[in-house]
Formats: C-alpha cells, sequence, structure tokens
C-alpha cells in the first residue's frame, strides 16, 4: 500500500478534475462512507472514457483496473459493487454536480466564444413505464466551434425547456458570445437574459410566437414581392452538394426592425432573418422557409453560417451522445442517477474531444480501454 500511496501523491495534481468537484456534497453518513467521493468520481470517470456504458461496466472495471485507480488515488478499500454503486449516484445531488461541472468546463476553456447552441435531448430508456417516471431530459449548452458540452440542466420533459434554459444560462460565463436557441427558446424572458449577460441572441421564430411571427411573415412576403425596395436588407445565396444532395439557401437579413419593435418590444431586437432553402435529391424538391430574430447586427453572410452551426449540437453532441457513448440504451433510472450519469457522459466526451490526434471519438475511446497511459493522459488536464 506505501507504493500505492507514493504514486498518489506523484499524480495528484494530474487529477485536475477533481478539485472542482471538492465542494460536491455527500450525503451519505460520513461514520459510515467506506468509498470516498473523489475516488467514485474517478472510478466512474475513467470507466465511462475507457467504455463503459452502465453502472455494471464502472464496477467491473473498477475490479479489473485497480492498479491503475491507485496511481491516483488510495482506494485502500477497493471499488463497490454495482449496487453500492448505483446508490451512490442516485443520492448525489445533480444540480449542484452540474454546477460543479460547469466550473470545471470553464476552467479549461475560459469564457465561451462564437456560437454557444443550446438544446434539450431525452435519454430514452431512462424513464419507467410502469412507475409514472418519464425520461429525463437535458438540456445542454454546447460550443459549437471547440465541440463541448458547457453545461447542462436536467428537467422532466422536453416542454420544460423554458425554464431549464435560464437557469443554464445563468451558469454560464457567456459574455461576447452568440447564444443560438430553437423555437421552444424564442421567449422575451430568455432573450433578456442573453441581453444582460452581454451576449448576443440568434432565436428560431416559429408558431409559439403567434403574432410576432404573423407580423414577421406578412411583412417579408410584402417586401419580397415588392423586391424589397422599402426596406434594408442584405442577402447571400449558398450552394452544398453532399452525399448525392445539392441545398441552395439564401440568407436575407432585414435590418430596418422598427416597425417590429414598435408593435412588441422585444428585448435586444435588431434584425430579422429568413432562410430559404431549397434541397434536391433523387429527383425530388423539398423547399422550406425558417425565420429568425437576433440581437446582432451583421451583413447575411455573416448571418448565415452562425444559423447553420446550431446544428453542431445534434450532429456533434447529441448524435456522439447516442452513437458513441450508448447514450439512449442506458437505463440507470433511480433517482438523480440519470443526469448524474449523464453530466459524466459529458465530461468523457468533453475530455475525448480535447485529446490530441486526428482519430475519431470512436477511436479514441477504444484506445482509452486498451492503453492504460492514454486513459491516464486523458484526465491529466
Amino acid at each position: 500500500m506505501e507504493d500505492a500511496t507514493t504514486d498518489c501523491a506523484a499524480f495528484d495534481e494530474a487529477v485536475v478534475f477533481l478539485s472542482h468537484f471538492k465542494d460536491l456534497k455527500d450525503p451519505r453518513q460520513q461514520g459510515k462512507v467506506t468509498y470516498p467521493l473523489d475516488e467514485i468520481l474517478l472510478l466512474c470517470l475513467l470507466a465511462v472514457l475507457a467504455g463503459g456504458e452502465t453502472v455494471v461496466d464502472i464496477a467491473l472495471f473498477g475490479c479489473k483496473k485497480r492498479e491503475l485507480l491507485r496511481r491516483f488515488r488510495p482506494f485502500k478499500d477497493g471499488t463497490p459493487a454495482h449496487d453500492h454503486l448505483g446508490d451512490i449516484l442516485a443520492v448525489l445531488d445533480a444540480e449542484q454536480f452540474q454546477s460543479c461541472f460547469v466550473a470545471w468546463v470553464a476552467a479549461l476553456t475560459g469564457v465561451a466564444q462564437g456560437v454557444i447552441a443550446i438544446d434539450g435531448k431525452t435519454s430514452r430508456r431512462s424513464g419507467r413505464k410502469t412507475g409514472g417516471n418519464p425520461p429525463i431530459h437535458m438540456v445542454s449548452a454546447f460550443a459549437a466551434r471547440q465541440r463541448l458540452v458547457l453545461g447542462q440542466v436536467k428537467v422532466a420533459e422536453k416542454s420544460n425547456e423554458i425554464i431549464a434554459i435560464p437557469k443554464l444560462l445563468n451558469m454560464l460565463a457567456i459574455e461576447g458570445a452568440i447564444v443560438t436557441i430553437d423555437a421552444m427558446g424564442c421567449q422575451r424572458d430568455i432573450a433578456q437574459k442573453v441581453i444582460d449577460k452581454k451576449a448576443d441572441y440568434v432565436l428560431a421564430l416559429k408558431g409559439n410566437q403567434g403574432s410576432l411571427r404573423e407580423d414577421v411573415e406578412t411583412f417579408v412576403a410584402e417586401q419580397k414581392a415588392a423586391g424589397f425596395k422599402d426596406t434594408t436588407i442584405s442577402q447571400d445565396r449558398t450552394v452544398d452538394g453532399d452525399h448525392g444532395r445539392i441545398e441552395t439557401r439564401t440568407t436575407t437579413v432585414i435590418h430596418d426592425v422598427a416597425w417590429l419593435q414598435q408593435r412588441h418590444d422585444w428585448p435586444g431586437l435588431k434584425a430579422v432573418v429568413m432562410v430559404q432553402s431549397t434541397r434536391e435529391s433523387a429527383g425530388k424538391i423539398e423547399e422550406e422557409t425558417r425565420f429568425y430574430i437576433t440581437s446582432l447586427v451583421l451583413f447575411a453572410h455573416l448571418m448565415g453560417p452562425i444559423i447553420r452551426s446550431h446544428w453542431a449540437i445534434e450532429n456533434s453532441l447529441h448524435w456522439v451522445m447516442d452513437m458513441i457513448f450508448r447514450d439512449d440504451e442506458c437505463r440507470v433510472r433511480t433517482d438523480h442517477a440519470p443526469a448524474n450519469f449523464a453530466t459524466i457522459r459529458h465530461m468523457a466526451h468533453n475530455l475525448i474531444r480535447m485529446a490530441p490526434g486526428k482519430a475519431s471519438l470512436r477511436l479514441k475511446r477504444k484506445a482509452a480501454g486498451w492503453d492504460d497511459d492514454f486513459l491516464a493522459n486523458l484526465i491529466a488536464r
């Protein structure tokens, strides 16, 4: 055990992430704690990095990788069985855990810059059909350029995103960033929150903002028919071809919105954006028109890429959570355990994203499972 303690001291500063979770309250009776909380967090993160997808996987990792674990912490009593581990994850306060996560990411990245996409994802098997507990829905903030999760908040269902988004924004340092949100987040209070935090917004405008959407759609239709001669606009057109599909996008930014502000007094509103897309694939043509409101004063050739950046959260986070981390197949369901497990997956996602090399996330995760030194280096940041 002396060797293990020496190794632990040598590597103590390498496990930087644990310092950001030292204030996480352990609700267990301290006199009965066999497995320290920092050891549990380290075990879970290393196991998920190495391919663990369930609590049973994590427990098995603990049994098989005791020597690796003791490079960082004593683990003098070994590691818990899966049922005990599940109980510990279930009682940890999910909101406090998520706050610690935000502090950890902020220490790694500094103040978020560029586009921050906010969207929710349901962990489909985290609920119980017979117990009345719905699957959890995690609303996440995603840095589109760095492709890192900045923070997350758990809600009971998608309709509660309106409540979750302001909570998430309160947790983040977003000064100078551009926050993009789909139609669910197109709310006056959310726009005001973004402005108060000295950031800008681009919000999708759909039917949930009835009169605002109707006024924008009517005005744009009238001005388009007249060639936009009575208002100030900028336009940009792009053509992309991929996988046998050709997509043409025309982005129109209407800069003169005094008329709209007079009617709706929307916080920080500076422009309305219309994106018309035409997709040609397999002989079929699909057309779509989307509207956005924004606090930015930018020309169309700059606005278009910002709007497209929002979809990074679908392609580079939600898809990765499902296909690489098997989020939708996870059956962790007790109390806070589903939300805490989701946060651990986000931690693992960020660390693998930041790992050097051009290998895919799937290959890096396999390497973490096969190479102890590679796995250890992932958390030494």
